[in-house]
């Protein structure tokens, strides 16, 4: 129960962080979502941090991690697990798999998008 509250709390923090951040004003005349797209790198980029962190020092906390990894950058964005998940099935030679993960990733949660704004008109 204790491992929940570090995830919501993480999630909490990380939740306000992509809102607050989601506010900054960013000209864009061709409409590319930058903020979303810096989220979401940013997300990518803290959440291999704390994992190589957590890697390289055992003495690192799994309370910290989940509050870090699960918490926050997955309440900041969850591109930033996709992300680390893709890597990791390279890293461990399944490339094809990792390249099949982002093609239907992709296009299926665009999809689903589309989806969900269709059924709600």
């Amino acid at each position: 129960m204790l491992n929940v509250l570090f995830v919501g709390l993480g999630g909490f923090v990380g939740a306000i962080l992509r809102y607050l951040l989601g506010l900054i004003p960013v000209e864009n005349p061709n409409g590319f979502p930058v903020c979303t797209f810096l989220i979401n790198i940013i997300g990518a980029f803290a959440i291999g941090i704390v994992t190589a962190l957590a890697m390289k020092y055992s003495s690192f906390d799994p309370k910290l991690v989940l509050f870090l990894k699960t918490g926050i950058c997955g309440g900041f964005t969850t591109f930033s697990t996709f992300s680390l998940e893709t890597m990791e099935l390279f890293k461990s030679g399944s490339v094809a798999v990792g390249i099949t993960y982002i093609i239907l990733s992709v296009t299926l949660c665009i999809l689903a998008v589309m989806l969900g704004q269709f059924l709600v008109k």
